[in-house]
Formats: C-alpha cells, sequence, structure tokens
C-alpha cells in the first residue's frame, strides 16, 4: 500500500495489533487533547530500557503514524518468533538488520513505546491529507490545499518555548518522566528536499546506517538543512543541537529550545532523534558543491518570500470582513500569524548568510541553497492553501472572485516549485522504510552506550 494512515486506520490497526500478539502488544490512553480527542500509546516488548516513539508532532507531517505501524509489527513479530522458537534475545538476528545481533528488539532488554498521533486536534484539520497524496500522480498543490500547520504556540512539541503548556506537551512530557526513555524518536515529513535527522546528543555509529538506508531507498541525504545549517555534523545529514549558549542557531525562537520535549529525556541521560524524510526529493540536496553567487541567490529567495507572503496577504486583508475570527478558527489563526511578520522574519534571517557568501569562502553549497530555496516557497504555499480553504467555505459574493484570483497564483507556485527544483515524489513505503530503519539504527546506537 503506498499511501499514508489516518490517523483512525492508525488506531484501528494497533488495536489489532495488540489482538494478535496478546501479551506482547498493550494500548493505552496518556493524554487528553484541548479538543477532547484521545492520545494513545502502543508499548511492545517488556524490557526495562525504553524507546519512545512519537508519531505525527505535526498534522501536515503524515509519515508518521504510517512508520509507527510498520515498526510496531516488525517488533512484535520478531519478539513473537523469538518466544515461538525458543531463540536467546541475545543471539537472535532481527529481519530488518543487515547483519549480526539486533539489541533494539531483545525483548529482555527493550521496550518500546508507540505515540500514536501527538496532535490530534491538528490531524482533524488535515483530515484529507492522506487521500491527496494518495495516488502516484498527486502534487504538491494536492498537498498544500489538505494540510494544516498550527501556529508556533499551538504545536505540542515546541508550544513550551512559546511559554504555552498545551496538555498534549503535558502528556508526552508525564510519559517522559514515567519512563526514562534512553532514546526519542520524533517522526517528520520535509515537503521537499532530502532527509536529515538531527540529535540532541550524538549517537556513536549512527551515521553510517542512516546513510546506507537513505542510499539503497534512493532518497537523498541533506547536506545542510534551514533548522540546523551551522550544526556540528558527524555525518552526511546528521546534525547535533549545539549547547543553549551557542550562537550557531538559525531558525527563529530555536534559543529556547531546552525548553522542548525534544530536550526532556537528557533528565535521564536519553537523546532525541528528529528524523526527518521527504515527500517529494530533490537531488540538489544532496549536492555539497559551491554554490555561485550565493549572496545573490539568497537575496532573490527573500524577495520571495517577502513577495509571496505579501500576495497572500493583500488578499486575506480582503477576505477579512466575511472570514470565520481567529479566536474560532485555527486555519485563521494561523494565516494572522504568518501575516504579521513571519514572512520577513524568515527573510531577515537570511541577510547574515548572504552577506557571508558575499564575503567571500568558505560559501554556502548547492545543498544548502536548496534547504533555503524550500523555505522559501513554502511559507506562501501553506498560507494560501489555508486561505483558498477559507475562501472555499465562505458564504459572500466577493468569495469566489477571491478564490480564482489566490487559485491562480497557488497554481503558479507549485509548479514553479516542482519544476525549478526538480522534485520527484518518494514513494510512501520508501519513507517508511527509511524511517523504520532509522529509528533502529538510532536505538541500536543509544543502547550500545548503556553497555
Amino acid at each position: 500500500m503506498d499511501r499514508y494512515l489516518t490517523v483512525a486506520e492508525v488506531t484501528d490497526s494497533a488495536r489489532r495489533l495488540v489482538s494478535r500478539f496478546p501479551g506482547t502488544g498493550r494500548l493505552r490512553r496518556i493524554g487528553t487533547s484541548r479538543a477532547g480527542r484521545p492520545i494513545l500509546m502502543l508499548s511492545v516488548g517488556h524490557g526495562p530500557h525504553h524507546v519512545l516513539v512519537v508519531a505525527r508532532p505535526h498534522p501536515d507531517e503524515p509519515v508518521g503514524g504510517t512508520t509507527a505501524i510498520a515498526l510496531a509489527e516488525r517488533v512484535a513479530s520478531t519478539l513473537a518468533q523469538r518466544v515461538a522458537h525458543g531463540h536467546h534475545p541475545s543471539t537472535a538476528t532481527d529481519p530488518s538488520a543487515a547483519t549480526g545481533p539486533s539489541t533494539a528488539t531483545d525483548p529482555s532488554l527493550v521496550t518500546w513505546d508507540i505515540v500514536l498521533c501527538l496532535d490530534p486536534d491538528g490531524a482533524a484539520l488535515s483530515q484529507g491529507i492522506e487521500e491527496a497524496t494518495a495516488s502516484s500522480c498527486h502534487t504538491l498543490a494536492d498537498y498544500y490545499r489538505a494540510a494544516y500547520r498550527p501556529v508556533a504556540a499551538e504545536q505540542p512539541e515546541w508550544a513550551p518555548i512559546e511559554s504555552r503548556q498545551l496538555p498534549e506537551s503535558q502528556a508526552l512530557f508525564d510519559v517522559i518522566d514515567e519512563l526514562r526513555p534512553v532514546l526519542q524518536c520524533s517522526l517528520h515529513n520535509v515537503d521537499a528536499g532530502g532527509t536529515w535527522v538531527q540529535l540532541t546528543h550524538d549517537l556513536p555509529r549512527f551515521a553510517a546506517p542512516f546513510r546506507k538506508s537513505a542510499a539503497e531507498l534512493a532518497i537523498p541525504v541533506q547536506y545542510g538543512t534551514f533548522d540546523a545549517l551551522y550544526w556540528e555534523n558527524p555525518g552526511p545529514g546528521v546534525y547535533v543541537l549545539p549547547p543553549p549558549e551557542s550562537a550557531a542557531r538559525l531558525a527563529a525562537g530555536s534559543e529556547n529550545i531546552g525548553l522542548s520535549t525534544w530536550c526532556a529525556p537528557a533528565r535521564y541521560g536519553g537523546v532525541t532523534a528528529i528524523i526527518e524524510v521527504p515527500l517529494w526529493a530533490t537531488d540538489l540536496a544532496d549536492d555539497p558543491s559551491p554554490r555561485p553567487d550565493a549572496g545573490a541567490v539568497l537575496r532573490d529567495l527573500a524577495g520571495l518570500v517577502r513577495d509571496g507572503g505579501r500576495q497572500v496577504t493583500a488578499v486575506l486583508d480582503k477576505a477579512r470582513p466575511f472570514l470565520p475570527p481567529a479566536r474560532d478558527n485555527a486555519p485563521r489563526r494561523v494565516l494572522e500569524w504568518m501575516a504579521d511578520g513571519l514572512y520577513d522574519l524568515v527573510a531577515d534571517s537570511w541577510e547574515p548568510l548572504a552577506r557571508q557568501a558575499a564575503d567571500g569562502p568558505p560559501g554556502l553549497t548547492t545543498a544548502q541553497v536548496c534547504a533555503l530555496d524550500v523555505v522559501a516557497r513554502r511559507q506562501p504555499l501553506r498560507a494560501a492553501g489555508l486561505l483558498l480553504r477559507l475562501l472555499e467555505a465562505a458564504d459572500d459574493p466577493a468569495a469566489p472572485g477571491l478564490h480564482r484570483d489566490l487559485d491562480d497564483l497557488f497554481t503558479t507556485w507549485c509548479a514553479d516549485f516542482e519544476k525549478t527544483l526538480r522534485l520527484r515524489r518518494v514513494p510512501v513505503r520508501r519513507q517508511v522504510a527509511h524511517q523504520t530503519r532509522t529509528i533502529l539504527a538510532a536505538a541500536e546506537s543509544a543502547l550500545t552506550t548503556l553497555r
């Protein structure tokens, strides 16, 4: 099956797994969302060391739920086979590993705890994203028309940085305090680019299996990413979070990242891996060659995000009188948040990079510029997709005309995005396979440090 599972399908699959593997899998509610939806966690195994996996922290990144079930099936099947055949846990070989024994699926050592969807309210507002991306010929336009991404203060992993404590965030903090995981894996998609992993602490011998998996599945590795442009880089596509006092950060707000759920396992000596896989890939992401005229390109990209933001905001200005109020409507809150300086904030953050590139070597690589190009194009598209949905639902005579004008811009931007970066769709099964392999490789590395 080459499509993402919905939240309901993930939940049903988890229940079936518990029934098929009695005693191996357990499903429990660990919290309740702001709108009263359950936050469920599937646990597999009975070992003293816990590996925590968090799916759908961002509702517009659908791969995590599908990976969660694939991972749980793999671990439960392996454990069941070991019990059935009487294999000693320390010598059996896991089918996901190329060679040798697997510590990660040793039932006497590890319990896998998998949060099936951290943001069920956001996922409900992204309903349709699975169908919109189900076909092999689906496009960026299909994706952005269905995707919903909350404001930063309503993202469970990020909200504590914004001094907001959501019940979803608290549920995850509570589980971390209860389980004290040696590893937390946060499962993410990037809309376009390559695959990469951000670590809160380096994991020995992790970079090689990560790179090998990406190569085998024909997924480019992201050499340089917007979030971690100057972080420690122990291997291609692997980035280690700088210490709190470091200035080597680019993403706005990341100076307080220690307050996020990502850093909570460090209280107990644990590590977090944020695992990104692309919906669409570009080979530019895997190109470490110097980018000529990077300074001029960055200035063009800053103009791109500003101009796109202004055009979406101009339509929003005309539609405000008949749109639902922001306090009652999450997509409207996102639009107002983005209109209130976000486009300029993103563009302004690149000014030091443009000056540095203009001053001469060391300059930016093709891959680094590609990562910034993706950001510049995605910001107006996210806003335009949400505004198109609101205009389509609006009961006002001005709405159809505004929708038509914005849809023309939106369609042009999507086509230009696909053409300029030469995007190709990454089959869902490959995204899931790579994310699963990466989780297991990270677990092997984290558990090895305990020996």
